[in-house]
């Protein structure tokens, strides 16, 4: 008889749990944005806030929570209670900074994040001045293992996706260049415009109208596939270097614990906005393209980036401090 009423209290819970569930949402959703307004992480949000009410009859609103690399705005929603309120839109940084800030950060991306699914890539393209005679990626590298150091390349500040897509790309062909780290993309793309660099990683719009307008040259995409606006411009991988292309995921994750029901339902919403042409067209004046994925298929793309990152960063010695 006991048996029997407590497999009637299970049901009756679970019945509850799934009554619950199927009424979510029942108030605005929060979507966290980690950057600042006006980045490519801040447009998917914005998409996504703009078109998800039609899908799951609430306001969902935007919260730019910039500060310390995405880390501040990502432990707020990680630290959040899992009830399909608070979401976080984020880019692969996320697992980068779980290496370069190791033993510092309050979260576990892989453990206090659950994966809702991935909304786009965005490509880095490995450029120079166009006075540079190097062409090809063969050329850079024999350019730069014939004076170790000696070339230089810039980044935005250290353990930035451009630093460790330049990393990446070195550790790959045996080669060094001197770093020089900026405050901030503007300046080292003033000094790539005049010369003083010899090499850099720029998301394709950043590069593109330079290159359009004969300021920059293009020399590989790091993408694994050719882009659409470069078709000509080979990738890393058609350059003999496998495992390194360095494209940008972004996605949606959710506070560990979220319920399944709720995770499946957002996942499936996102889908049906990322496939409508309206969202490539937005997304394309950032040099993104959407994608869409389950969110398995989505947490095994970020575990295996999250290894990728921290063998690099834990071979190459790269530290935020």
């Amino acid at each position: 008889m006991n048996i029997l009423i407590r497999a009637m209290a299970a049901l009756a819970l679970a019945l509850a749990a799934t009554a619950s569930h199927a009424a979510w949402p029942e108030r605005p959703i929060t979507l966290v944005v980690p950057f600042t307004p006006g980045t490519g992480i801040d447009l998917i949000a914005r998409q996504l806030a703009a078109r998800l009410p039609q899908a799951l009859g609430q306001p969902v609103v935007v919260e730019n929570l910039a500060g310390a690399s995405g880390n501040i705005g990502t432990e707020k929603a990680a630290r959040a209670e899992p009830d399909g309120y608070t979401f976080l839109v984020t880019v692969n940084t996320l697992v980068m900074n779980s290496s370069l800030y190791k033993g510092k950060l309050h979260f576990d991306p892989l453990k206090d994040l659950a994966p809702i699914g991935q909304t786009s890539w965005g490509s880095l393209l490995l450029v120079t001045h166009p006075s540079n005679p190097a062409a090809t990626v063969a050329d850079v590298v024999k350019a730069a293992q014939a004076a170790p150091g000696k070339l230089t390349y810039g980044t935005p500040g250290v353990g930035t996706p451009h630093h460790l897509s330049m990393a990446l790309f070195l550790d790959r062909t045996h080669a060094s260049m001197l770093h020089v780290p900026y405050k901030g993309t503007a300046g080292a793309v003033t000094d790539m415009l005049g010369g003083r660099l010899d090499y850099m990683f720029l998301p394709v719009h950043v590069a593109l109208p330079q290159v359009r307008a004969g300021k920059l040259k293009v020399i590989a995409t790091g993408s694994p596939r050719r882009l659409p606006q470069l078709p000509d411009v080979p990738t890393l991988t058609e350059a003999g270097l496998q495992g390194a292309d360095v494209d940008m995921w972004y996605g949606l994750f959710a506070p560990a614990g979220t319920p399944e029901a709720i995770v499946q339902r957002m996942n499936q919403s996102i889908n049906v906005i990322l496939q409508d042409p309206a969202t490539a067209r937005a997304f394309d004046a950032q040099g993104m393209v959407p994608a869409t994925s389950t969110p398995a298929e989505f947490g095994a793309l970020v575990a295996k980036d999250a290894k990728r990152w921290d063998d690099i960063i834990t071979r190459t010695g790269i530290s935020a401090d």
